[in-house]
């Protein structure tokens, strides 16, 4: 891939960024190089604020997909779509329509229910990006992540070594991205849930988690 069409600006630790990083990852392990340069955007520098960035994405948020054409998407889940379109040969989405809406619905669970909460939650406990710790907020989103963390632990109870099946999906991607977040804090907020914990240790020596996770 000596001259990538696309670029895709992110920033390593962060959650959604990290989600489309893993995600080509897979694609990568599974024959499939997009043809996407990687161009880290130095929060703790404040480059997602700078002017370059802003005219990228008026949000100042990561990642963005910069297309062919100059154009850009800004929204993690929004990228991964679009490169499921747009290379459709060797896609993670499941050929079935109802596996297809099974795994959909894993991906917005994992995304709204507990990848969502546990980056506030990393901010209200030890922030990376200095916020003041909030231990009461931290508690709250702790308490709140019980019920979607007990849904997954007994989503796994059927042996499936990934969170929707044998092969990996979106919502592997985004959960992981998160938890990452989470080891960088050395928070661990999986209590006793085996089959989580199992699923966690097998999809970490996954090529794509080795290629894309630091922590």
């Amino acid at each position: 891939m000596s001259d990538p069409a696309m670029k895709l600006y992110m920033v390593p630790l962060a959650p959604n960024p990290t989600k489309v990083m893993l995600y080509i990852a897979e694609r990568a392990a599974a024959g499939t190089e997009l043809p996407i340069e990687q161009v880290v955007v130095n929060t703790l520098k404040g480059r997602h604020k700078e002017p370059e960035h802003l005219a990228r994405n008026p949000f100042g948020t990561l990642p963005v997909l910069e297309r062919e054409d100059g154009s850009h998407l800004v929204e993690s889940l929004a990228i991964v779509e679009y490169l499921e379109d747009r290379f459709p040969d060797g896609a993670l989405r499941e050929a079935d329509v109802e596996r297809r809406a099974r795994s959909r619905d894993m991906e917005r669970i994992v995304d709204l229910r507990i990848a969502a909460p546990m980056s506030n939650y990393v901010h209200a406990a030890k922030s990376p990006l200095g916020l003041p710790p909030d231990p009461a907020a931290a508690a709250a989103i702790e308490k709140g992540l019980q019920a979607p963390l007990d849904y997954l632990e007994a989503a796994l109870e059927d042996g499936r070594p990934l969170l929707t099946g044998a092969r990996a999906a979106i919502a592997d991607c985004t959960m992981q991205a998160s938890l990452q977040f989470l080891r960088f804090i050395d928070a661990d907020l999986f209590g006793d849930r085996p089959n989580l914990r199992a699923w966690d240790a097998r999809y970490r020596e996954r090529p794509a988690a080795q290629a894309v996770l630091k922590w």
